[in-house]
């Protein structure tokens, strides 16, 4: 499971510092270099049409690593086998 973390880690994709939920779409705008407000509008229009908007989002909360390059369901994965 640790090969699996270290090859999100090596995608150098981030949750943004500036969130409103989770930094998913600040870290995408940082990755792509362009403000976060057009990402957010992209990802609301994307919500409009039929299709797994929310899982995505909700999967990248889980996967993304955040500012200090914790990620959110390692986290739980190791609290749950201890």
């Amino acid at each position: 499971m640790d090969k699996f973390f270290s090859i999100v880690r090596g995608f150098g994709l981030k949750r943004g510092p500036k969130r409103w939920l989770a930094g998913i779409c600040g870290g995408i705008a940082a990755k792509l270099n362009v403000d976060v407000a057009y990402v957010r509008v992209a990802f609301l229009l994307f919500c409009l049409l039929p299709g797994p908007a929310i899982v995505v989002y909700i999967v990248g909360w889980l996967l993304l690593p955040d500012q200090n390059n914790k990620i959110a369901l390692e986290s739980l994965l190791s609290q749950r086998s201890r």
